[in-house]
């Protein structure tokens, strides 16, 4: 005997009801995909790396700020021997042309070259600036030293500008040396701090 509506139909649904849309057979349906996108789009982005910001320079004494403005170039040890004695020599013989070779006033001169050779000098020439100043010194005292009795009353008037302007000669030197020591400190203490600082990725 017979048994009527008690089987299924092949495509898997009961007798009686409409046929699922082929969305919900692959199992999903527009507004589940929707809401798949939406909360994939909803992701927070991979945290990055926190940028340190950069050390803002305080502003220093009114010396300082002001030599800072001044030009800055980077002299080897032998271009500050040259600008050195070169700039002191000219300072001579203007002294000698103008002022009747006055000691006093080209020791006045000589305190700020020495300044400029020591700022001005490359960080791997420090030390040349001490050795330099002297010489220069001595070199621009050729055409202010008495010059009466040949080359030997050129040698004895550069000898005794030499002794008598002793204090220019020592206050300059003194002054580069001063400005050499800071420096050199400086730059000790920037890389002593670039070691202790961690690397950055």
């Amino acid at each position: 005997m017979e048994q009527h509506g008690t089987g299924r139909p092949h495509n898997g649904t009961r007798r009686g009801t409409p046929p699922l849309p082929p969305q919900a057979k692959r199992g999903g349906s527009g507004g589940g995909a929707g809401g798949g996108a939406r909360s994939a789009g909803q992701r927070r982005p991979a945290a990055r790396p926190a940028i340190r910001p950069a050390a803002v320079r305080q502003p220093g004494p009114p010396l300082v700020e002001a030599v800072r403005r001044l030009p800055n170039p980077r002299l080897t040890g032998l271009g500050s021997g040259l600008f050195c004695g070169a700039l002191m020599f000219a300072l001579g013989c203007l002294d000698q042309l103008l002022f009747g070779a006055s000691l006093t006033l080209y020791g006045v001169l000589f305190l700020p070259v020495c300044l400029l050779t020591a700022v001005w000098v490359r960080k791997g020439d420090l030390a040349t600036a001490l050795v330099v100043v002297p010489i220069a010194f001595a070199l621009g005292l050729l055409p202010v030293a008495d010059s009466s009795g040949g080359l030997l009353g050129r040698l004895m008037g550069l000898v005794t500008a030499l002794a008598t302007q002793a204090g220019w000669l020592y206050g300059g030197t003194l002054l580069a040396g001063l400005i050499v020591t800071a420096r050199k400190a400086a730059l000790m203490r920037h890389h002593r701090t670039a070691r202790r600082r961690p690397p950055t990725h």
